[in-house]
């Protein structure tokens, strides 16, 4: 895979997201750009969770850092009652919070295995 640095609010938003999943210690927090192979959004940010209780914690812990820092609630938000896969939907990027079977079981990455990274650690 290759890295790709885009510049947009959806690189702002992902870069966020990703932020505060890794800060609630998240696991194999990525961002992948979508944007060339999906017409419906840019950018994927993809994390996992050791358990149900830590999928909805970083759920919430996404939600309200993008909204603190650029006043954006999601359009959208799936999974949350049931806490294996929550799939917060803001447009331009799309959140999806696995427990670490369901990330597993469904290997996300294999089907965008083609599309670049984002190095969403290097932006400020």
């Amino acid at each position: 895979m290759s890295t790709y640095q885009p510049q947009s609010d959806a690189l702002r938003i992902a870069t966020i997201a990703a932020k505060a999943a890794d800060e609630k210690q998240a696991t194999d927090v990525t961002v992948l750009d979508v944007g060339e192979i999906l017409a419906i959004t840019d950018l994927f940010v993809v994390a996992s969770a050791g358990n149900k209780r830590q999928v909805r914690t970083i759920s919430d812990a996404i939600t309200d850092a993008v909204r603190s820092e650029t006043g954006r609630s999601p359009l959208s938000s799936e999974g949350v009652s049931e806490q294996q896969w929550i799939l917060i939907d803001y447009g331009s990027v799309v959140v999806h919070i696995f427990d670490d079977e369901t990330r597993r079981f469904y290997e996300i990455e294999r089907l965008y295995q083609d599309v670049p990274l984002v190095s969403w650690r290097l932006v400020s």
